[in-house]
């Protein structure tokens, strides 16, 4: 199964100059749990941004047009083939980013595991829209407060439409 874990702001924002928008230690907590001892797949400036690399208990797919600059714990690919294939046996991988990446995965994505945030941040970087067409809600966690009282939040899985 190929599912897409990735946690975005009321304009689909996820990232600007390559960081996170925000800090949710629910969430990052809930993406260890979910990633662990499966694959994970990324772009290059996803792994970059990693401040340990590579993910602990997980397989590092690194999509880059430079797949001869490996770095240590990560298996570097060229092409969404390739590291699909790497996948193959995998009984659930993870696309984990940046912005072309999801763009790329989202039609071949079986599940989006995401995490809501009601409010808008300035971002570079976006996710594509959900379409309700595609896609149907399958799970929906209450909304949670930020201790600071910034934003709330709230847990979606979504699960690919049979055609």
């Amino acid at each position: 199964m190929i599912s897409i874990i990735v946690a975005i702001a009321e304009n689909y924002a996820i990232g600007k100059d390559n960081r996170l928008l925000w800090h949710i230690s629910e969430d990052l907590k809930r993406f260890k749990r979910l990633t662990t001892g499966n694959t994970v797949i990324m772009g290059r400036k996803t792994w970059l941004s990693l401040p340990k690399r590579p993910l602990p208990n997980r397989l590092n797919v690194v999509l880059t047009k430079n797949p001869k600059k490996c770095s240590e714990g990560c298996v570097m690919v060229d092409s969404i083939e390739a590291a699909l294939e790497i996948c193959s046996q995998a009984k659930e991988c993870f696309i984990i980013g940046g912005e072309t990446v999801y763009r790329q995965m989202m039609p071949l994505a079986d599940r989006l595991y995401v995490t809501r945030i009601n409010k808008s941040f300035e971002a570079d970087t976006f996710f594509p829209e959900i379409s309700p067409e595609l896609w149907k809600l399958t799970y929906l966690s209450e909304w949670k407060e930020m201790d600071d009282k910034s934003f709330s939040y709230r847990f979606e899985i979504w699960d690919k439409k049979e055609d």
